[in-house]
C-alpha cells in the first residue's frame, strides 16, 4: 500500500476493542488460574465519625464501630485520622504533645485485641510519641489475629492555616510501605499524603492491593460558601486518580463535624482500580461505611491499562529535584 506522497505504508492495525462480553470471558479466565494467597472479595468498613474531647470516649465509640463493622461482614476497619482526639493542630500549644502515646502504648494495644476478638484488619491514625521532644503522626496496621502488622509515619506534613501540622510532628521516615494481612497487603498514607503522586505510586509498587487514606480534612468557615465545592471534589479527584494510575482500591475514611475553625467534610468513599466511587459516606453524618471489594479486579484492570508495564522508569531521575530550575 502506498499513501498520497507514493511511500509505502504499512496497513494500519486495528485496535482490539473491548465489551462486556470480552471482559467477561477475561474474568473467567482470571478465576480458573490458582486461588489467590487472600480472599478474592473483602469487605472494607470505613468509620466515619465525630470526635469528642474525651480520649475514653472516643476510643469507645471506635472500639464499638468496629464491633457493628465485624458483625455486618467486614474484613478489614480503618478509622480516621487522630481519632482519639480532637483535631489538636489548630493552634500551636505544647500542651498537646502530653496527648501522645509510644506506640506499642495503651491505645494501640487495645485497638490490637479489637482486631482479633473481631477477626478483622484494622488501620488506625495516632500520634506517637517516639522518644522525648520527638513525635509523628502515625498510621498502625494491624492483623486479623491482632498481630501489629506494621507502622506509617505520615511523610507529608502541613503548614496552613488551622492545620500546623509542622509545630507538632515529624517527617515520617519509614518510607512509603504497604503490610501484609489475612486478608489483602494494605498500603497506607496519611491525609496531606493524599495530594502526592508519588506517594501513591511509591506505595502501590510495594505489592498494595489496597490504599487506606485516614484522613481530617474540612472547610474553613470563612472560606466553604465560596470554595468548599471545588475544595472538596479536587480531594475526591486527587485519590480516585490514585486507584486509576496504580491500579488498586483506594480507602479515603475521614471525620465529621465541627471543631473550632474546621467543619469536618466527611464524605469517606471507596475507589475500584478504574476510580469508580463504590460508595460514598454523607458530608455531615455518622457512618459506617462498608463496602465489598473484589481483589481479582486489580489484575483485570491492570491487564487492559497497563500503566505499571509501561512506566519509563529510566527517565523520572528528575523526579527527585524540587523544580527543573
Amino acid at each position: 500500500m502506498r499513501g498520497v506522497s507514493g511511500a509505502r505504508t504499512r496497513p494500519m492495525k486495528a485496535k482490539p476493542r473491548y465489551n462486556a462480553a470480552s471482559f467477561e470471558i477475561l474474568r473467567i479466565a482470571h478465576r480458573l488460574r490458582p486461588p489467590m494467597a487472600t480472599p478474592p472479595t473483602v469487605t472494607l468498613a470505613l468509620v466515619q465519625m465525630r470526635c469528642a474531647e474525651s480520649k475514653s470516649r472516643n476510643v469507645e465509640t471506635a472500639l464499638g464501630r468496629i464491633a457493628d463493622a465485624a458483625a455486618r461482614g467486614a474484613h478489614i476497619v480503618g478509622l480516621p485520622e487522630l481519632f482519639a482526639g480532637r483535631y489538636f493542630c489548630q493552634s500551636e500549644d505544647h500542651r498537646h504533645f502530653a496527648e501522645a502515646e509510644p506506640i506499642p502504648g495503651p491505645t494501640s494495644e487495645v485497638l490490637g485485641e479489637a482486631a482479633r476478638r473481631h477477626g478483622v484488619a484494622l488501620v488506625a491514625s495516632l500520634f506517637e510519641r517516639r522518644a522525648p521532644g520527638l513525635y509523628h503522626n502515625t498510621a498502625v496496621v494491624f492483623d486479623a489475629d491482632g498481630r501489629l502488622a506494621g507502622r506509617y509515619r505520615k511523610m507529608h506534613i502541613p503548614d496552613d492555616p488551622l492545620y500546623y501540622e509542622k509545630f507538632y510532628f515529624t517527617p515520617g521516615d519509614l518510607g512509603f510501605c504497604s503490610f501484609a494481612t489475612r486478608y489483602g497487603r494494605l498500603g497506607v498514607c496519611v491525609c496531606w499524603d493524599q495530594w502526592f503522586p508519588e506517594a501513591a505510586r511509591l506505595t502501590a509498587l510495594t505489592g498494595a492491593d489496597i490504599l487506606f487514606y485516614p484522613t481530617a480534612i474540612g472547610w474553613l468557615h470563612a472560606e466553604k460558601p465560596a470554595f468548599g465545592a471545588s475544595q472538596h471534589s479536587a480531594w475526591e479527584t486527587m485519590m480516585r486518580s490514585h486507584a486509576i494510575a496504580n491500579g488498586v482500591f483506594v480507602a479515603a475514611v475521614n471525620r465529621t463535624g465541627v471543631e473550632g475553625g474546621l467543619e469536618f467534610w466527611g464524605a469517606s468513599f471507596v475507589a475500584d482500580p478504574n476510580g469508580n466511587v463504590l460508595a460514598r459516606a454523607s458530608h455531615d453524618g455518622d457512618e459506617t461505611l462498608v463496602v465489598e471489594c473484589q481483589l481479582d479486579q486489580i489484575d483485570l484492570v491492570r491487564t487492559h491499562w497497563p500503566f505499571l508495564r509501561d512506566r519509563r522508569i529510566d527517565a523520572y531521575g528528575n523526579l527527585t529535584r524540587r523544580f527543573g530550575d
